[in-house]
């Protein structure tokens, strides 16, 4: 598992900057007055529709050279609208974290004060007070206040941090490795499955493998206090098989079919926490 170590140690090597790649999010933009493309140098021609503008980093190049500008996003928190429903990587890129700070925020509280509280993750919590935890982190970001006082019910926190995976444009395990997980998934041989659900893992962007695994930590501690909780590697993998993954198709026959290889990957991740990553 050289591969995984070594990743990992490039991932933390450095608290203060965090070098993910970041593909420019453009958009086709009509410039008033006279603007020059950022990339070439060039005037940018036309009355309307003159280039394109990144909506996160307000880059603005000719539509031809965007396809060649470098993957090197570094979006601005002032067009940074949301907390939830952001693409994962452009939110840690705003925020120069190496995970979504929701989710070092909320995995704090629930460790703090919510592993022994039985049924943890599979409970739900007041869908309304979930929705204020949601707005809360919009408005305010990492000052967002979800402590006991505020919500002295842990499983708004939790359902807060499920809301924040499920809202995700692109999955935590992504459409491109959702495929790869789930046949990794069919193979009947333990070592073998293993070894080929860690070079999907390989796979996955920087920031989701990051935050998939400090998620699976934070799982395998729900584990270890099953005895006061109830909930284990399986039960977890029932409630976070269909947050973290799906699909690339909306399909219903899709999902029902994959239900229980999520259920087995997510499963597979919380037991392994120590050896995949």
């Amino acid at each position: 598992m050289i591969s995984s170590l070594v990743r990992r140690a490039a991932l933390t090597h450095n608290d203060n900057h965090f070098n993910y790649e970041k593909t420019h999010n453009f958009k086709v933009h009509t410039f008033r007055g006279p603007h020059w493309c950022e990339y070439c140098a060039n005037f940018m021609w036309g009355l309307i529709a003159q280039g394109v503008r990144c909506s996160d980093c307000g880059l603005n190049v000719h539509k031809q050279c965007s396809k060649h500008v470098p993957n090197d996003c570094q979006p601005d928190l002032k067009r940074i609208k949301k907390v939830y429903c952001c693409d994962l990587t452009t939110l840690v890129k705003a925020h120069n974290t190496q995970r979504p700070m929701v989710v070092d925020i909320c995995i704090r509280e629930i460790e703090a004060r919510g592993l022994k509280s039985e049924g943890l993750y599979r409970v739900s919590g007041f869908t309304e007070h979930i929705e204020d935890v949601k707005m809360a982190f919009d408005r305010d970001g990492e000052k967002a206040d979800i402590s006991a006082n505020t919500y002295p019910d842990i499983n708004i926190i939790t359902g807060a941090l499920k809301l924040y995976f499920r809202d995700l444009p692109i999955p935590v395990i992504t459409y491109d490795t959702y495929s790869k997980f789930i046949e990794a998934a069919k193979i009947a041989n333990a070592d073998e499955r293993l070894e080929a659900v860690h070079d999907v893992l390989m796979l996955l962007p920087p920031a989701h493998y990051e935050t998939l695994r400090y998620l699976m930590i934070h799982l395998k501690k729900v584990t270890m206090n099953e005895k006061d909780n109830f909930m284990n590697a399986e039960n977890l993998g029932i409630v976070f098989g269909p947050t973290l993954m799906r699909p690339p198709e909306d399909s219903t026959l899709t999902t029902l079919h994959d239900m229980r290889y999520q259920k087995l990957i997510v499963q597979i991740l919380i037991e392994n926490e120590d050896v995949l990553f």
